[in-house]
């Protein structure tokens, strides 16, 4: 049973073995670009630390988990150009060097490739794992129109943003997860199992970013606020909405667009309405449950609880926490 640290050594080597032609250069600079430029590997270690619990050696682990990775690197060429973004990973994104027609295509080239790569799975399992793939596939996009329909809405509730975020980021948690498990050979409970812990997971991890976002350290490697500056619907602000009083909604509708105010003066008015709201407080005991709430489904799993302690500890660095 290999640790993240193994299993990442092992991956990064696999995905380097993976080749991509040479021409056309402008269909396929960009994905190399994408793939070798860093990033946490969230994915493609949840699914073999996933298969791992049930096998020591799973046959197609490695091929599926580069599937989720390029599938997860041609979502953020998409985002890019949705969302007009200059830089990815600290230098620039794909639409910011070869602009948004190469970006779109190499896009759809990424998704054609992360299915191919798919057919590195064991011919019996293909189906079930096409069915949870593409069930991830759709869900991204999903949450990804809803968070852009937010955008433009007057108001949106708990409910509607917890629905977006579970669509938006836990699905590309939890596909990986459930796909981990199916090659590893884990039965059907453990993988409904590993899908909530993963879901659960996922809502902890966006939230938290949410709470960094305006409350984090610039250390963290982006500027503190940027939220806050867009308006933009996390769950600080959607519950800060659903708490205030007329007065303070406006506060939180407007902040972002006075033209009176610094940037700095604009994150300062709307963290001291957080702060009067205990928002902070609030996003941490939900952070807590959701966190909580995903380790306690490994306690129900049929495999030994020694084999579920990479997983654990995975969880854990992820959130920033101790055990």
């Amino acid at each position: 049973m290999r640790n993240s640290d193994q299993l990442l050594a092992s991956f990064e080597n696999y995905l380097a073995q993976t080749e991509f032609p040479a021409d056309p250069e402008l269909l396929y600079a960009p994905i190399a670009y994408s793939l070798s430029g860093g990033g946490k590997r969230i994915r493609p270690l949840l699914l073999l630390l996933a298969a791992g619990l049930f096998a020591d050696d799973a046959p197609g682990a490695l091929p599926a988990a580069a599937a989720v990775e390029v599938f997860h690197n041609f979502t953020l060429l998409h985002d890019d150009i949705m969302d007009n973004a200059a830089v990815r990973r600290g230098k620039p994104s794909v639409y910011a060097r070869w602009g948004q027609n190469v970006a779109i295509l190499s896009g759809d080239a990424m998704m054609i490739s992360a299915y191919r790569l798919l057919g590195g799975v064991p011919a019996p399992l293909l189906p079930r794992v096409l069915e949870v793939f593409n069930a991830m596939a759709l869900e991204v996009c999903e949450g990804q129109q809803y968070d852009m329909d937010f955008e433009s809405r007057a108001k949106v509730s708990v409910v509607d943003y917890m629905h977006m975020i579970e669509l938006k980021t836990s699905a590309l948690l939890a596909g990986p997860t459930v796909i981990g498990a199916l090659v590893g050979g884990a039965p059907e409970e453990d993988c409904r199992l590993l899908r909530r812990f993963a879901v659960e997971l996922g809502l902890a991890f966006q939230l938290q970013d949410d709470l960094l976002d305006s409350y984090g350290d610039e250390r963290l490697g982006k500027a503190i606020g940027g939220d806050i500056l867009e308006g933009k619907q996390t769950y600080l602000m959607v519950t800060a909405m659903s708490r205030a009083d007329e007065a303070g909604r406006e506060v939180l509708r407007r902040t972002h667009r006075d033209e009176s105010l610094t940037d700095a003066g604009k994150i300062a008015a709307v963290k001291a309405l957080y702060d009067r709201l205990d928002i902070p407080r609030l996003t941490e005991q939900q952070i807590r449950l959701r966190f909580d709430r995903a380790l306690a489904t490994l306690d129900s799993l049929s495999v030994d609880a020694a084999r579920t302690a990479p997983l654990r500890d995975f969880a854990a660095g992820l959130m920033g926490r101790n055990r």
